[in-house]
C-alpha cells in the first residue's frame, strides 16, 4: 500500500462483512492522518467514496452504510480530522484545508477522482473538497451540513438548540472562550428531537464507537472544528460544480433546515432533499438513497 512519505502501523479488520484497513499517513512536518478504507488489490474499479464525519468524531467508515455501499460498488475511505483520534493537530486550519488532506490522502492510495460525502459537521469539509478540487471530485453529498457563518441573507443561528447556539457563539468569542466553555459542557438531550432519539437507539447507535474515542484526548479536535465553522472557511460553496445533494431533516435543532436551503440555492448543481420529519440523525435512514443517486451521477462523469 502507498503511504505517501511514510504510512506505519497497518491494521485491518472485517466490519460488516467489509474489510476496513487502517494506516497512518506522514505528511511531513510532523503532521500525520489516520486512514480508512475498504478498499483493496483489485478495487481500481471501484468508486472510491470519502467520508467526511461529524463533531466529534473519528473517521471511521459509517458501519451502517457499509451494506449498501457494497451492493453499489462503493469505496469508503476516510480519515480522523486533524485533532482527532490518531490525527495530530493542524494548528489554525480551516474548513478548506480538509481538500488538501483529501487529496493527500488519495494520492497515497492512487486514487484519481472520487466522490465525497459529510455528515453534520462533515458537510462543509465535503463542500470544501468539490470546491477546491474540482478536477478531482465528481459528486458531493451533505447531509445536515452548515452554511458558512457569514452566508449572507441567513439568520444562522435561528432555530438551533440553546445549548448548540452557546457552544457556537463560545467559538465566535474566540478559542479562549470556546476553551472555557468546553470545560463546563455537559450533554444536551434536548438537542435532539424523538426522531433523533430513536435512531441512536437503533442501528446509528453506532455514534456512540466513534464520539468517546474522538474525545478521549480532550476536546482539542471539537474545539479546532467549531472555530473552523465561525471563521472564513476559504471557499465559496458557489464553486462547487459537481452534481451535489443536500439532505436535511426538516426538524433538525443542530443544524437548522435553513442551512440547507441556503447551500442549495448557493451551489450551482445542487438538489435539495428535505425530510420534513426528519432531525439531525434520523435523517441518516435516508443515506442509502443518498448513496444511490451519488453512484447514479458519479459514475456518469
Amino acid at each position: 500500500m502507498a503511504c505517501g512519505s511514510g504510512g506505519t502501523d497497518e491494521r485491518a479488520g472485517v466490519v460488516d462483512g467489509d474489510r476496513v484497513t487502517e494506516f497512518d499517513l506522514e505528511l511531513g512536518g510532523g503532521r500525520r492522518l489516520r486512514v480508512y478504507d475498504t478498499g483493496g488489490p483489485g478495487d481500481d474499479d471501484r468508486l472510491a467514496l470519502f467520508w467526511h464525519h461529524g463533531t466529534p468524531n473519528i473517521g471511521a467508515p459509517p458501519r451502517p452504510l457499509l451494506p449498501a455501499a457494497a451492493r453499489l460498488g462503493l469505496r469508503w475511505v476516510s480519515y480522523d480530522r486533524p485533532g482527532y483520534g490518531g490525527s495530530t493537530p493542524r494548528p489554525g486550519r480551516d474548513v478548506a484545508s480538509a481538500a488538501d488532506d483529501a487529496a493527500a490522502v488519495a494520492d497515497a492510495l492512487g486514487i484519481d477522482r472520487f466522490a465525497v460525502l459529510g455528515h453534520s459537521g462533515g458537510g462543509p469539509h465535503a463542500l470544501a473538497c468539490g470546491a477546491r478540487l474540482p478536477e478531482r471530485v465528481v459528486g458531493v453529498v451533505s447531509v445536515a451540513g452548515l452554511a458558512p457563518f457569514d452566508a449572507a441573507g441567513l439568520d444562522w443561528f435561528a432555530g438551533m438548540a440553546e445549548s448548540g447556539a452557546a457552544s457556537l457563539r463560545a467559538a465566535v468569542a474566540g478559542r479562549a472562550a470556546k476553551e472555557r466553555y468546553e470545560a463546563s459542557a455537559a450533554y444536551d438531550p434536548e438537542m435532539f428531537v424523538p426522531a433523533d432519539h430513536a435512531a441512536l437507539a437503533g442501528e446509528w447507535a453506532w455514534f456512540e464507537d466513534i464520539v468517546g474515542p474522538a474525545v478521549a484526548a480532550g476536546p482539542g479536535g471539537l474545539i479546532a472544528d467549531d472555530l473552523a465553522y465561525v471563521a472564513p472557511w476559504g471557499f465559496d460553496p458557489a464553486r462547487v460544480v459537481a452534481p451535489t445533494l443536500v439532505l436535511h431533516g426538516g426538524l433538525d435543532r443542530i443544524v437548522p433546515s435553513s442551512h440547507a436551503r441556503w447551500l442549495a440555492h448557493q451551489i450551482p448543481a445542487a438538489e435539495l432533499r428535505l425530510r420534513e420529519g426528519d432531525g439531525h440523525i434520523s435523517v441518516l435512514s435516508g443515506a442509502e438513497a443518498a448513496l444511490r443517486w451519488l453512484a447514479e451521477r458519479a459514475t456518469s462523469r
